[in-house]
């Protein structure tokens, strides 16, 4: 551990060793008792960098070529914000094709804590009014997006 490694350095390694499948360089950009909060989906927020460590296992052992296309990154203090996609096949032949944010506070040279929102790509489905339709009860206003 460098307890020097600037949030740049962080970012920076997170996604090369997430591309080259580098599970303990990966892992180590975590602290031991780091905090993810999904807050889309709370029953997914967890500690502990042996969770990472575990979740990563299982999505480079499934999903062979996953790798992370960074749209943008922000770097703030001691904090960087990572936009990107994540993409592969997995074993089963099916595409994996997730975008996210990731939103990060480092201390100590690791990260400590983050959030987290991750959603599968939709290529298909109701447009934007049908959304809203939906999410406001009025029905589905608009058709699927073509």
């Amino acid at each position: 551990m460098d307890p020097t490694r600037t949030p740049s350095a962080l970012l920076d390694q997170l996604v090369t060793s997430t591309n080259a499948h580098d599970l303990d360089a990966l892992v180590d950009c975590f602290a031991v008792d780091y905090e993810l909060t999904d807050p889309a989906h709370p029953v997914r927020s967890f500690t502990g960098a042996a969770q990472v460590h575990k979740n990563w296992a299982a999505l480079f052992a499934a999903v062979p070529d996953i790798h992370l296309d960074v749209q943008q990154r922000v770097l703030s203090g001691e904090s960087f914000w990572l936009e990107g996609r994540q993409i592969g096949t997995r074993r089963d032949g099916q595409p994996l094709d997730n975008q996210m944010v990731f939103i990060a506070h480092v201390s100590g040279g690791r990260i400590a804590s983050a959030h987290i929102y991750v959603t599968p790509v939709e290529q298909a489905g109701p447009d934007i009014d049908g959304v809203i339709g939906g999410l406001t009860g009025a029905g589905a206003a608009g058709g699927a997006a073509s």
